[in-house]
């Protein structure tokens, strides 16, 4: 005979729940928009972004954070008494600390004490705490420390992001761009440009491509003082960098998450042309974007002046991370910009030419 434990069957009861409450959010949220950039139509070739700052918490890393809950949930690691921590310069924090208001836990950041304002309230908005170091290197030891005092869980989205996401399709990111590209002039893209913070995005729609076996090329750009760039160049993973400036992307070492040989190609992106991009992008488009869709829509061009000079036509893709509204204090504040020597005004000078081009 086989008796089963009440405390067990009630925690399982609980988890079951607590899966249903998550899919519902993905149920209730549907998709993210597609929208066209414009460029002049007799080029050839047409950019697209994928807006993930219209996600219930305003970023890409809702997606994560509900993948990481599900998968924390489905191998028993989060209860109902569990505290959630997390070592995140921001978004991931705000999106998880969502997920864990949603089941009733209590959950804590970890971050450098560099991180925006504005990210920090909208992640005790949602009723997390943050812990905030002042050496971003110490974020790993801290949250395992905090999970170990707690006795919660440590998610460790720089080791699990890689895992946690069905690359094989279930509507991941991946899947979702080549349904909303089939109607499209050029539907397979020629390029899909993303940035790299745990590596999970670029893992996820990297493996999509070679096993839906696309011709799409996968191209991750990189902020200054990264360590993915120079890793990636050189196939040292031990590379280690200062850390990046462009918050959500960039990280002073090689997370787990990263997988290079899914990458085709990677470019290095000026902190003063990603900031100047994403000012740009509002003045052409009207869209308030952060400053790592500003890292991508300045690979964006770099491609895209390869491919008008090779006679290419195609499509290229890339996301919409979040919105400009976070940084007001940082990336959007000329006293800031000045302060860390940034000019931004040769790199939209350049960046307005590019339009203008014949």
């Amino acid at each position: 005979m086989i008796f089963v434990d009440r405390h067990d069957m009630e925690e399982r009861l609980w988890v079951t729940e607590a899966i249903r409450r998550v899919e519902a959010d993905a149920n209730r949220s549907c998709d993210t928009h597609l929208h066209v950039f414009p460029l002049p139509s007799h080029w050839g070739v047409n950019l697209y972004l994928k807006d993930e700052s219209v996600h219930p918490t305003g970023s890409l890393k809702h997606r994560l954070a509900r993948s990481l809950f599900l998968y924390g949930l489905a191998n028993g690691w989060i209860g109902p008494a569990t505290t959630v921590v997390e070592a995140s310069s921001g978004s991931t924090a705000v999106s998880e600390a969502y997920f864990a208001r949603l089941l009733g836990l209590a959950f804590i950041a970890v971050m450098p004490a560099s991180t925006s304002p504005e990210k920090i309230a909208l992640i005790e908005f949602y009723g997390g705490k943050c812990h905030l170091v002042d050496d971003p290197g110490t974020i790993y030891d801290e949250s395992r420390r905090l999970a170990a005092e707690t006795n919660g869980h440590f998610m460790d989205q720089f080791t699990y992001a890689e895992r946690a996401t069905d690359w094989r399709g279930n509507n991941n990111i991946a899947e979702s761009i080549y349904a909303q590209m089939a109607m499209e002039p050029h539907p397979e893209p020629t390029w899909i440009v993303v940035g790299a913070g745990t590596g999970g995005t670029s893992s996820t729609i990297g493996r999509y491509i070679r096993y839906r076996r696309h011709p799409t090329r996968l191209a991750v750009a990189d902020p200054e003082g990264s360590a993915f760039y120079p890793s990636w160049v050189s196939g040292d993973t031990s590379v280690t960098a200062r850390g990046s400036r462009i918050e959500g992307i960039g990280r002073p070492r090689v997370e787990p998450s990263f997988q290079p040989m899914v990458i085709d190609r990677m470019i290095a992106v000026p902190d003063a042309r990603s900031i100047a991009a994403m000012h740009w992008v509002r003045e052409v488009t009207g869209r308030d974007v952060g400053g790592s869709t500003g890292t991508n829509m300045a690979a964006c061009v770099d491609l895209i002046r390869e491919m008008r000079a090779a006679g290419v036509q195609g499509s290229v893709v890339t996301l919409i991370c979040d919105g400009g509204e976070r940084y007001r204090g940082t990336y959007c504040d000329r006293d800031w910009l000045s302060a860390q020597g940034l000019d931004l005004d040769p790199h939209l000078e350049d960046l307005r030419t590019f339009l203008s081009a014949d």
